[in-house]
């Protein structure tokens, strides 16, 4: 079941801090939407706040119209991924993802079906026996996602899940998520402070700062059109510098470095040089004394190195 997803007008308030204010977001049936921040811009409060764990001072959510803000959380037909796994250790995989069904008064056979089939979404196939500590990590939050989708939630919502795992591992379960979304057509709401994993795993993406919506946007939308030097800054890096008497601001990838002899272009030094497999990082010293940086495919980059004078030229 898919299920629209409405925010309106919501702020939370404790005691002398507002966390959020004047919020207001619609995630569509099937749309994965991920709330985008730094800590403390009150993304997981929203999310908290959707999930029925706290109340908003003012505002309204919808689920498919109903309106849900004063339900107990328990009574909403949500999932929840923590970012910590929480699966019981007493409690093998298959009985961690049926917990919810058996909750809700399902029969023994009907949660082990419904555990196996899921099981077999999240390519855990054949590990049902096992039990948490048997597991990877990654495995372990598969495990989760599939305890949360087990009831048929009409919103998936997840808490930074990502963040307990390594990078390698992070990126799997990250695509595990997005393919899961598009297979299962489930209504997701996802929090993480990460801006790749956001613009990696979404349909649309909701930047806060300061309990408020900065932009909304597809990934490509507030990468290239950032609305506010915050989210120039907050997505990616951002180099500002003032060229011909006015303010210019470039991605790093659109620097590009040549000789200094080269016509039309600014002059500096290179300062450092990162390599970083496909790409290689250059930090650059401008002869107005500017910093800027430039990222460049490995493959085809110069061979700068520190010290060496360098021509730039921005598009």
């Amino acid at each position: 079941m898919t299920a629209v997803l409405e925010l309106l007008s919501l702020r939370k308030e404790f005691t002398d801090v507002v966390a959020v204010r004047d919020f207001d977001l619609v995630v569509q049936p099937g749309e994965l939407v991920t709330l985008l921040g730094p800590s403390g811009c009150g993304k997981t409060t929203v999310l908290r706040i959707v999930a029925g764990f706290e109340t908003a001072t003012a505002g309204t959510v919808l689920l498919s119209t109903n309106d849900i803000t004063s339900q107990p959380a328990h009574k909403r037909n949500m999932g929840m991924v923590f970012q910590g796994y929480s699966l019981f250790p007493h409690l093998t995989v298959d009985e961690n993802v049926g917990f919810g069904l058996k909750m809700r008064g399902a029969k023994l056979g009907e949660q082990r079906k419904r555990a196996n089939e899921l099981l077999e979404i999240v390519r855990l196939g054949g590990l049902g026996h096992r039990y948490p500590h048997q597991l990877s990590g990654g495995q372990q939050q598969r495990v989760a996602i599939a305890r949360a989708l087990a009831p048929s939630p009409e919103v998936l919502l997840l808490d930074e899940p990502l963040s307990a795992l390594d990078a390698k591992v992070r990126g799997e379960v990250r695509d595990e998520i997005r393919r899961l979304n598009r297979e299962l057509g489930v209504t997701t709401l996802f929090v993480t402070h990460d801006q790749e994993e956001a613009l990696g795993i979404s349909d649309r993406v909701c930047i806060m700062n300061a309990g408020a919506i900065e932009q909304v946007g597809g990934p490509r939308d507030v990468y290239e059109r950032p609305v506010s030097r915050f989210v120039e800054d907050f997505i990616g890096t951002m180099n500002h510098l003032e060229v011909g008497g006015r303010s210019v601001s470039v991605r790093p990838e659109q620097v590009t470095l040549t000789t200094p002899e080269a016509d039309g272009v600014l002059h500096g030094r290179i300062l450092e040089v990162t390599f970083a497999g496909a790409f290689t990082r250059f930090d650059i010293l401008l002869d107005d004394d500017t910093q800027l940086h430039s990222v460049q495919p490995s493959n085809a980059t110069a061979p700068f190195a520190p010290g060496d004078a360098v021509g730039v030229r921005l598009p």
